[in-house]
């Protein structure tokens, strides 16, 4: 099997994880500066077996796409022109960021620790990717 990458897009960072071989585990990966994310996405598929992109969608509360939505979509274009093989799927990430925070606190993190919102990106593509996986 091959592993699915999950990417919280962001204006100026991208959070992604990444599943195990198998498909069981999502781990965060790393925090990319977003304006590296598709020559750092290049890299990462010409070393791993890669075999679905997994990009959150921003919501509103009555289901409607957020704001930030418009800036996901060009980069979804320059990411099927660059990467055509592996398909993408868009999964809701709606609380995903507070649930990061949430669970930051919950692991122990000191109130500095949690002011680093690379790692609060990172997190929330882990659990993009994890409830992904709790669904199939």
């Amino acid at each position: 099997m091959a592993r699915i990458l999950a990417i919280d897009f962001g204006l100026k960072r991208t959070g992604i994880a990444v599943t195990d071989e198998l498909q069981i585990i999502a781990s965060g990966l790393t925090t990319v500066a977003t304006e590296e994310l598709v020559p750092f996405l290049k890299d990462y598929t010409s070393k791993e077996t890669v075999e679905l992109f997994l990009v959150g969608k921003p919501k509103q509360m009555d289901n409607t796409d957020s704001e930030s939505e418009q800036l996901i979509v060009p980069f979804l274009e320059k990411l099927k022109k660059n990467i055509p093989s592996i398909p993408i799927e868009r999964v809701d990430e709606r609380f995903t960021s507070k649930m990061a925070f949430q669970t930051m606190i919950d692991s122990g993190l000191k109130k500095k620790q949690r002011r680093n919102k690379a790692l609060v990106d990172e997190i929330s593509a882990t659990i993009i990717l994890q409830s992904y996986l709790y669904s199939k």
